[in-house]
């Protein structure tokens, strides 16, 4: 590797905006493992999910660059002076920013994408390809399919403006390859759980493990059908599809471990027999059908990695238990 250019022997020079977020923290931690020096784009100016997740030396490899996608100028500027090649767009507001404010979420998590994409098509001799961040949440909820898994292609109804957003985008990509030649793709994540993750309605499998390493009492916001999707599992998706080649504007539904929550929580405590009586679920099942067809995925780049919900469970709690010994484990998002 190019220590000046951060380029390794494949060629690629990534950026990975909203990279201090949870699933971007576990993309660059991936994308480091591999040799490679990705530039990270964010608002935020602190670090702590990345420092969480990578050690000094590994940290020392991650080029960071404090921007809004907001700003078209911004984001076109970072790729150009970096010679990006391939674009991992995750910046996004969650469903409960964008529902307290509709404007805010809709000029970050639209406007944000479609200046990505801008700067790919002004660039279109550094950009190779695009892969952003869609959502589970574009699909309505499971009363609207019937029963049993929803299919590739079925119709998308969204009952968030979150969700709505991200339908946006996939539209706006599609328009990009039709118009510009822009090859993308579009990934649907569901209930990703794992170190870092701290915001948004599905981050309460997490917190509800963080909360049994902590020996406290944790209560989920939700019930019903859920899809468990790992953090390592969804980072290693979002590579695997920037590294293929694949022309076209893609989107692609990723697939875990669809249980009940009810079903989580004996899982939890199979695990952790000490979380008995911690972990409870209450409300409404989310708008969501979780039983979705990852066929499309798995057909065009391959057997994709699905690390059993046991061993997830128990890779989580190593980390927290490792950061709880540090003294660097917050617990500030288990009051949220």
């Amino acid at each position: 590797m190019s220590e000046a250019t951060g380029t390794t022997s494949t060629g690629h020079r990534y950026l990975v905006t909203g990279a201090k977020g949870f699933i971007g923290a576990w993309i660059v931690k991936n994308l480091v493992e591999r040799g490679h020096s990705p530039v990270v784009f964010d608002v935020d100016a602190r670090a702590h999910r990345l420092e969480a997740l990578l050690t000094r030396d590994q940290l020392a490899k991650v080029r960071f660059v404090q921007g809004d996608v907001i700003s078209f100028d911004e984001v076109d500027r970072c790729i150009a002076e970096h010679g990006i090649t391939h674009a991992i767009h995750m910046a996004a507001f969650q469903v409960p920013a964008c529902a307290a404010d509709p404007l805010a979420g809709a000029r970050v998590n639209i406007l944000g994408t479609i200046n990505v994409f801008e700067s790919a098509r002004k660039r279109k001799d550094l950009i190779k390809r695009v892969v952003y961040a869609s959502s589970a949440a574009v699909f309505g909820p499971e009363e609207f399919y019937g029963h049993g898994t929803v299919l590739e292609g079925a119709q998308l109804q969204p009952g968030t403006h979150y969700g709505v957003f991200k339908q946006c985008n996939e539209g706006n990509a599609r328009v990009y390859f039709l118009n510009n030649g822009i090859s993308s793709a579009g990934l649907r994540p569901w209930a990703v759980y794992g170190v870092g993750r701290d915001q948004g309605i599905t981050s309460g499998p997490t917190k509800a493990i963080k909360a049994v390493v902590l020996g406290r009492p944790y209560s989920l916001k939700f019930t019903g059908r859920i899809d468990m999707q790992y953090a390592d599992d969804c980072a290693k998706i979002f590579l695997m599809c920037a590294e293929k080649d694949l022309p076209g504007a893609r989107t692609y539904t990723l697939r875990g471990a669809v249980m009940q929550v009810e079903d989580f929580i004996k899982t939890l405590g199979e695990v952790a027999p000490n979380s008995q009586g911690l972990v409870r679920a209450e409300g409404k099942a989310l708008p969501i059908a979780a039983d979705l067809d990852d066929s499309a995925l798995v057909q065009d780049v391959g057997e994709v990695p699905r690390t059993p919900l046991t061993q997830g469970i128990r890779l989580t709690m190593e980390i927290f238990a490792r950061l709880q010994k540090e003294g660097r484990l917050d617990a500030k998002d288990l009051e949220s």
